[in-house]
């Protein structure tokens, strides 16, 4: 028999980038993919903004492909690059992409061209909320134990609409015993605190697979890991 866990949702919030996507060592380097030149000079509270200055000398889908290059190198193939520097300027690769694998890092260029280009880029939106999930003896966590995503995404798509988009493209991995896609759907999982018989993740993805949890507050559902496989 399953367990029932009582579900909350708090805290949910619409960001348009993502936390530690970009840093300091990655406007550098960067910047040396452009070949701006001497950047010792830069104070490292202009590097953004002169990475950004850097990229909009070009012209769009070149400064699709210069990011693309530099976040995907070889993981991705030359004429995928080309096209894909075409197709980013009206789609969000972040939700179309074939590749769900790919889904964050797309997310962060597109973060950054829109940024750079005031707008020209289509518009970027990532949820971020916190979970917290109560039962009634604490050992019925074990269920998220290890790689939480998978059991923790089959609880919530349990409190969104049968015809939203989680179950409607995913129910066979939701019903069954793996769901390998879980870790490409939920891009950043923090465990925050397990203190008696609760304990509470931070969730952050595209709008795109969560935008229906937006007026949840709670509701009751049951779980299960995937299953692992010893061989």
């Amino acid at each position: 028999m399953k367990s029932i866990f009582d579900v909350n949702i708090s805290k949910f919030a619409t960001i348009q980038e993502l936390p530690n996507a970009w840093n300091d060592q990655k406007y550098l380097e960067l910047l040396e993919e452009m070949e701006f030149g001497d950047t010792s000079e830069i104070a490292l509270s202009d590097l953004k903004e002169m990475c950004m200055m850097a990229i909009t000398d070009h012209e769009p889908d070149e400064a699709a492909k210069i990011l693309l290059d530099y976040v995907f190198k070889d993981r991705l193939k030359e004429g995928q690059k080309v096209n894909l520097a075409h197709e980013i300027i009206e789609e969000k690769l972040w939700e179309e992409y074939a590749d769900l694998s790919l889904h964050e890092e797309f997310f962060n260029v597109g973060q950054f061209l829109y940024q750079a280009y005031n707008g020209k880029f289509p518009h970027p939106e990532a949820v971020k909320f916190q979970v917290i999930i109560t039962a009634k003896n604490a050992n019925e966590f074990a269920v998220f134990d290890g790689e939480s995503e998978a059991a923790l995404l089959r609880l919530l798509a349990k409190g969104m609409p049968d015809n939203t988009l989680i179950n409607r493209l995913f129910e066979t991995q939701l019903e069954g015993e793996t769901f390998k896609e879980a870790k490409d759907i939920i891009w950043q999982l923090k465990k925050m605190d397990v203190e008696g018989k609760s304990i509470s993740f931070e969730v952050i993805s595209s709008s795109y697979w969560f935008h229906d949890l937006k007026f949840v507050t709670s509701f009751e559902a049951t779980t299960h890991p995937d299953e692992v496989d010893n061989h």
